[in-house]
């Protein structure tokens, strides 16, 4: 079993964050955008919350134009 992200610290972080780049940027015509980070995950009285960003070029759900996303039936 793997060791949720939110718990890494030092150089065990860094490592997880190289080898997230690397295979995000591995494929051909990938780029530095495929990268970025998408989510922030935050902890507060023992809850932990996930967060989409802003500023993540790929967003869960519905994309602009699509009906779900106008309000549209």
């Amino acid at each position: 079993m793997s060791t949720p992200d939110h718990d890494r610290t030092g150089d065990d972080r860094e490592s997880f964050e190289e080898n997230r780049h690397d295979q995000l940027t591995a494929a051909p015509d990938a780029t530095e955008a495929d990268a970025a980070p998408r989510i922030d995950v935050s902890e507060h009285d023992g809850t932990t919350r996930v967060d989409i960003r802003d500023d993540a070029e790929v967003r869960p759900g519905p994309g602009p134009g699509m009906p779900e996303a106008d309000g549209e039936d």
